[in-house]
């Protein structure tokens, strides 16, 4: 009885150990394939969530991952600080991970994400002589100097933001102090966000201390370099 003990206890350790490692592997090809799909100059951080790995391994489903990619330029010249995501129902063979994982095909049913757009970002946006300081949840401010017909004028605005097609609209919502000759036109500007990694499209924003948190969704997607 009491080796039929300690054998049931080592072969828990080892199926722990076994996951444990298991996981670290998909893990780290998954995040491989992310980084060489969309040209990241860094890995991602991917955690499988879930216990016990190997039931999802075994599978070739994988209910929820979660992926954190640092900073990153897209293709439209916006800096991105960080992009924090969840991958939901993802297909990923564990044979074929470890037998040809170059063509494996690894994809997510859905994903949902967060993505920070630098204020360095919102600046090379903003009109010339104007700076972006943080607002509320669904506004910040612009602040400096313009220039109108030779004259300079303070400028200290609270902008709406909104989603467009193609990213998003800062438009004045209200001009503190000095009142700026058609604000509308002078003071509103657009950041384009195109292309973002995991095919995210926007849904919402909000302005962080950090500049813009994106919210976006995705569904389908192929992870697949």
């Amino acid at each position: 009885m009491r080796k039929f003990l300690v054998f049931l206890i080592l072969l828990a350790v080892a199926l722990v150990v076994l996951d444990r490692v298991a996981v670290s592997g998909v893990q780290s090809e998954i995040a491989r394939q992310i980084a060489a799909k969309y040209d990241l100059s860094s890995e991602p951080k991917v955690e499988v969530r879930g216990i016990p790995f190997l039931t999802q391994a075994v599978a070739g489903h994988y209910d929820e991952i979660s992926v954190g990619i640092g900073e990153m330029t897209t293709p439209d010249g916006a800096r991105v600080s960080r992009i924090d995501a969840v991958l939901y129902g993802v297909r990923a063979p564990l044979m074929d991970l470890i037998q040809s994982p170059a063509t494996a095909d690894i994809r997510a049913d859905r994903v949902t994400g967060t993505v920070v757009i630098s204020k360095e970002t919102l600046d090379r946006r903003a009109p010339r002589g104007l700076k972006v300081t943080g607002g509320g949840d669904d506004s910040l401010n612009v602040t400096g100097k313009i220039t109108v017909a030779g004259i300079e004028i303070p400028v200290n605005a609270t902008m709406k933001i909104s989603v467009v097609s193609g990213g998003i609209r800062l438009t004045p919502e209200k001009v503190n102090g000095t009142q700026v000759p058609d604000a509308a036109r002078l003071l509103s500007f657009n950041v384009p966000i195109k292309d973002l990694p995991l095919s995210l499209k926007i849904k919402s924003v909000r302005s962080t201390s950090e500049g813009l948190a994106v919210e976006g969704t995705a569904t389908d997607v192929p992870l697949r370099a």
